[in-house]
């Protein structure tokens, strides 16, 4: 283990009291003179052409600041009143037609939320229903309705720049990888396994709902403050849609109350700016509980699986993907393209064929949700990976072992995996599972059995973190990031970073919140990203300060600067403490002032090989994996169908552990959120309504689901180009819970189910249909 101070201790969460003691700043909590407030009429159709609306009753009615149409804000002068990440496909407010029940259509500004929500009972909307697509392999097939007659793309990443506007279908991205003799392997197979996987969409349920202030200051500078977890990106979009400098544009983001997905990129900003501009006053909007069931959502995914084998060995694989992503593309094309090109699996295939395809539909968009679409295809390819090993009669670990990949070999994009602690993962979590004990003799109506699974994921590449770091002359510290601290640690982990860079006490550095008037440009807090690419960016600008302090001290004591260590506030040759400076005596040295300070500025901007459109191949398609295991043992009452699941080990390669125990703590909570969406966590529509869109009905896990035994596992492979070999971590747990889940079910009761979520229903439904086959 190096000898570092700070880097690889379990130090207490900087933001912790504050947050439990009810003093951390949320947009919610913002208060300003004059303030307005704002209710959304929504589209009650899936379908619909709005014909009129009618909207003078409410704009009469006292209180009532403005009432606002799509028209309306199509007419301001130089707005563009459509948005997007991928394609610019969604209006502010519904233009002409309406495409998913819940579709923003009319906005009231009012004095306070009931006068503002009183007068939504006051407009008349007529609609004319049209045709509604709900299915996603029914909105691929020639004759769907079509839901947009074309697509702008939005060139906002540089990830998604070969997208191009597509053709009249509901396709609106397709990825596709190719390699090998697919249809080859499959002719001299001894076996063919066909699968068919799906998982529902489901709500992310933040404690904190999107919520967005936009007030004009005295400059009559737009200023936002809003929770978000990509401040620069809606600073980009705000001065695309209103066709302004990105300088007359100020977001601010304070802690969030939870993000993992939802508030990515822009979802009230647009709305609400247009609202304070036209009433030139501050307006805040917060969506309720149940307009956040209308606003995004996980993608549904159906997952169709074709795998060959010869002589034991999994020759080819074969993967169609379609993904939901609702009446708007959202960020579902990166989702399908990032997550599409691992749908193989992490495993030694020498054939593959995947396609991949995000598909809009008449419901509720889809975006990022923690694992960014991943969790998916692995619920389809490990489940799999368990199917055939049964089948052949191999342990299904050793089966994993064997066509896992080593380090260095390539995956089914061609591109070499490093710091690839997958095989590692598996034997942790076997190990700890108690694998290879001897199951107990099944009796009774309670079966108890055990499940492996594992998987990777590829961080967003290419992306870019800036970061500027000031020293003062008392060692404190100043660290500048556009990174947004929503519960993953992110300011902890930061500060860890730079006290070890600089040789300072954890305590006296300090992390500003985004501010796109100050803080440097950062692509996305989300993807596992922020570890690795803003860690690295704060420690490099860490490091320009701690270079010009050892030139300074170096050349007072006569030294090389490559003799000399920072740590515990001093500067001093290696080995001799004694002869040193403090950080203090070197500014001094430097300025001949204590009252100056030391910036240093960089950035990390990972770099990524173009994938060939027809192959999907890439000498680098990511900077970094994320390799996870989980492991499983679960209790099924085979009289009422319930599953317990009893034991669970969530086991991650996390690099090197900036903070072990916040670590340990993702593993745990990402595991958590997918526990629940494992076992009954979804959203039911029924003829495009939404029909569980509250807590009343959607059930998410609490602690009272959670397992008898439920514990973390860090596997620490350091990456080279890592700050001190870190990886990320936060979407690590999610991975692999429904395939480990799913294959420790079938290890109890002998019974195999392919769509999430595993309830109670479909366990006795495949219960009778295995007394019904046994008896024939």
């Amino acid at each position: 283990m190096s000898d570092y101070s700070v880097i690889g201790q379990s130090v207490y969460r900087r933001d912790a009291t504050q947050k439990v003691t009810g003093q951390v700043l949320h947009v919610g909590n913002i208060e300003m003179p004059g303030l307005l407030h704002v209710a959304v009429l929504r589209s009650p159709y899936p379908h619909a052409r709005i014909k009129r609306i009618e909207k003078s009753r409410a704009e009469a009615l006292d209180g009532v600041a403005a009432v606002i149409t799509g028209a309306d804000i199509a007419d301001m002068p130089g707005v563009d009143p459509y948005f997007g990440p991928a394609f610019r496909d969604q209006p502010i407010l519904a233009i002409d037609r309406v495409l998913h029940v819940g579709d923003p259509v009319v906005a009231v500004v009012a004095e306070d939320r009931r006068r503002a929500e009183n007068a939504l009972q006051l407009i008349e909307i007529e609609y004319e229903p049209l045709p509604a697509v709900l299915n996603v392999l029914d909105a691929v097939k020639p004759d769907a309705p079509l839901i947009h007659e074309e697509l702008r793309p939005a060139r906002a990443f540089a990830d998604l720049a070969h997208m191009e506007a597509s053709q009249k279908s509901n396709i609106c991205y397709h990825y596709k990888l190719r390699k090998g003799d697919v249809e080859n392997a499959f002719a001299e197979a001894d076996r063919i396994f066909e699968d068919t996987f799906s998982s529902p969409p489901a709500q992310h349920m933040p404690m904190e709902p999107h919520v967005t202030l936009v007030y004009l200051d005295e400059s009559q500078r737009i200023n936002v403050w809003t929770a978000t977890q990509t401040p620069s990106f809606v600073r980009t979009e705000l001065a695309n849609i209103f066709g302004i400098p990105m300088n007359r544009i100020r977001v601010r983001v304070p802690y969030l109350g939870g993000g993992y997905g939802a508030k990515l990129y822009v979802k009230l900003e647009p709305l609400v700016t247009s609202l304070a501009l036209i009433t030139r006053r501050p307006v805040r909007y917060a969506l309720t509980r149940e307009e956040e069931f209308q606003t995004i959502t996980k993608h549904g995914v159906v997952a169709k699986l074709k795998t060959a084998v010869k002589d034991g060995n999994i020759s080819a694989r074969r993967c169609e993907v379609y993904w939901d992503t609702g009446a708007y593309a959202e960020i579902g094309p990166r989702v399908v393209h990032k997550s599409g090109y691992t749908s193989a699996g992490p495993y030694r295939i020498p054939n593959v064929w995947i396609d991949s395809y995000c598909v809009y539909t008449n419901k509720t968009p889809a975006g990022a949700f923690r694992g960014f679409g991943v969790p998916q295809v692995i619920w389809a390819y490990d489940s799999q990976m368990d199917i055939i090993a049964r089948a052949l009669g191999a342990d299904p670990v050793e089966f994993r072992l064997r066509h896992a990949l080593d380090e260095g070999e390539p995956f089914a994009t061609g591109t070499p995996v490093y710091s690839f602690g997958l095989k590692e993962s598996i034997r942790q979590a076997a190990q700890a599972i108690e694998w290879s004990k001897p199951r107990a003799p099944k009796s009774g109506t309670k079966l108890r059995g055990k499940g492996i699974a594992s998987g990777v994921k590829a961080v967003l590449t290419p992306s870019i973190s800036g970061a500027i770091v000031i020293m003062n002359a008392d060692e404190s510290v100043n660290v500048l990031s556009s990174t947004v601290e929503m519960g993953q640690g992110s300011e902890t982990m930061m500060a860890q970073i730079v006290a070890e860079e600089l040789g300072v006490p954890f305590d006296k550095v300090h992390i500003v919140q985004p501010d796109t008037d100050i803080t440097p440009y950062d692509t996305i807090t989300a993807g596992s990203r922020s570890t690795y690419h803003m860690g690295n960016a704060v420690r490099m600008a860490a490091s320009k300060i701690k270079g010009e302090l050892f030139s300074v001290v170096a050349a007072k004591l006569e030294v090389s600067a490559e003799d000399l260590v920072a740590r515990d506030g001093r500067i001093f040759v290696r080995g001799t403490k004694e002869r040193g400076m403090t950080i203090s005596e070197a500014f001094l040295a430097k300025f001949g002032s204590l009252g100056t300070t030391m910036t240093g500025e960089a950035i990390c901007q990972s770099t990524a090989a173009p994938m060939d459109p027809e192959t999907g191949q890439s000498e680098k398609c990511t900077e970094y994996w994320f390799p996870s295991a989980s492991a499983a043992e679960v209790e099924v009452d085979t009289e009422t169908g319930q599953v317990s699941v009893v034991k669970f080990l969530s086991v991650g390669d996390t690099g090197t552990a900036i903070n072990p125990k916040h670590c340990e703590q993702q593993l745990l909570g990402s595991a958590t959120t997918h526990l629940g969406l494992s076992l009954f966590e979804e959203m039911i529509f029924e003829e495009g309504q939404l029909i569980n869109g509250s807590l009343l009905d959607y059930q998410i896990a609490s602690i009272k689901d959670l397992p008898e035994t439920f514990e973390p596992i860090v596997v620490e492979v350091p990456h080279e180009s890592g700050p001190f070999g870190a990886k990320g971590v936060g979407e690590t747990g999610t991975l692999t819970v429904s395939a480990a889940i799913a294959n420790a079910i079938e290890d109890a009761a002998g019974i195999r189910v392919r769509e999430l979520p595993i309830t109670p229903e479909k366990i006795l439904r495949r219960l009778a249909e295995k007394r019904q086959t046994n008896k024939g």
